[in-house]
């Protein structure tokens, strides 16, 4: 329940501190641009209530490096394709280690292949380089 309030607030703020750029930008910007500065798509929605709804926060942080690396970390190391997403959804499945550290990845094997694509998707999105 922790991870959703905690989940639910960095959201909230991210959406807060966007959508006022959004509104200043409404009035000059085509529709191509309004819909990229929209917020999260219905799967980055999706994804983070999966991300929130299981263990992943306890080593994971969106923007600082916990016990694993941070999502936007991950994301600015992998590019946005199909096998990337396949690979990663697989490391959340079955466990990893070795590419950020010392420390395992902890399996997941009760996360579904589409569950487990949909928050490497969501983790993708984050890209900031």
């Amino acid at each position: 329940m922790k991870k959703y309030v905690i989940l639910a607030g960095i959201s909230a703020i991210a959406f807060a501190c966007g959508n006022q750029a959004a509104e200043e930008k409404k009035a000059d910007a085509p529709a191509t641009e309004q819909a990229a500065t929209a917020g999260p798509s219905a799967d980055e929605e999706k994804g983070i209530e999966l991300i929130a709804g299981s263990d992943c926060l306890t080593c994971h942080k969106v923007n600082e490096k916990a016990i694993g690396p941070s999502y936007q970390d991950v994301a600015n190391k992998y590019t946005a394709n199909d096998a990337t997403i396949a690979e990663l959804a697989g490391k959340i499945i079955k466990g990893g280690s070795g590419v950020w550290g010392e420390v395992p990845m902890t399996p997941h094997p009760q996360v579904s292949e589409d569950d487990a694509k949909t928050m490497v998707k969501y983790i993708l999105s984050l890209k900031t380089k």
